[in-house]
């Protein structure tokens, strides 16, 4: 969400790939997240596993350094036999639960790819065609009705169609970053300041997952 000042860090253990069908072993909050965007704050997830099983969770706020950690022992975890039961589980479940992981991914691509098409379309749409503005609400109104249901293909084609209408759009923003940058990689023409474009602030949006040991 957008100026989201906290985020939750929930660990767990299990083989299913959807957190109800795991077992909780610790959460955490790290707070103090200066207020952004939604997907500019990038937060760091180090996980640490030592020789006596003992697991070491820690999130850091690259943008202030704040850092948050949880330690979990070896005897919060799962004893041999409920490891065995959970693996045979994942096993019977596989078909079910590649579809369920197949839906949620379709569904937070199309809410990405929704949240930053009204973004931009807000800041850029004046400059727009009438018509290539309606392609892409009308895209929009549709990619929001496959959102409320659960048709992973329904999910998909909108993306498609929301991906088609928005070309233009994105024609718009890259003549404006070259008019403002000059040729990528290179210096500027003639009258320009001489220095290439670099990236902008914010532009990372993707957090990052570094794993400091083995994962038993």
């Amino acid at each position: 969400a957008d100026n989201q000042t906290s985020v939750e860090v929930h660990v767990l253990q299990g083989e299913r790939p959807k957190a109800r069908d795991t077992r909780t072993l610790g959460k955490f909050h790290l707070v103090g997240i200066p207020p952004a965007p939604r997907g500019v704050p990038q937060v760091e997830v180090a996980f640490d596993i030592d020789a006596n099983g003992i697991l070491n969770v820690s999130a850091r706020d690259t943008a202030t350094g704040k850092q948050q950690n949880i330690t979990i022992t070896a005897s919060s975890g799962l004893t041999k036999d409920e490891i065995e039961r959970m693996v045979k589980d994942a096993a019977a479940n596989a078909a079910e639960d590649t579809k369920r992981k197949q839906e949620i991914e379709a569904r937070n691509q199309t809410d990405s790819l929704v949240y930053s098409t009204e973004r931009t379309l807000g800041e850029h749409g004046a400059k727009l065609g009438e018509a290539d503005r309606k392609a892409i609400e009308d895209a929009l109104a549709e990619a929001r009705e496959a959102l409320k249901g659960d048709d992973t293909e329904r999910m998909k084609r909108a993306q498609e169609t929301l991906t088609r209408a928005s070309h233009k759009l994105a024609e718009i923003m890259y003549r404006e970053a070259q008019a403002k940058g000059g040729q990528p990689g290179g210096a500027s023409g003639e009258g320009g300041d001489g220095r290439a474009s670099g990236p902008k602030e914010g532009e990372v949006v993707d957090a990052e997952f570094t794993d400091l040991g083995d994962k038993k």
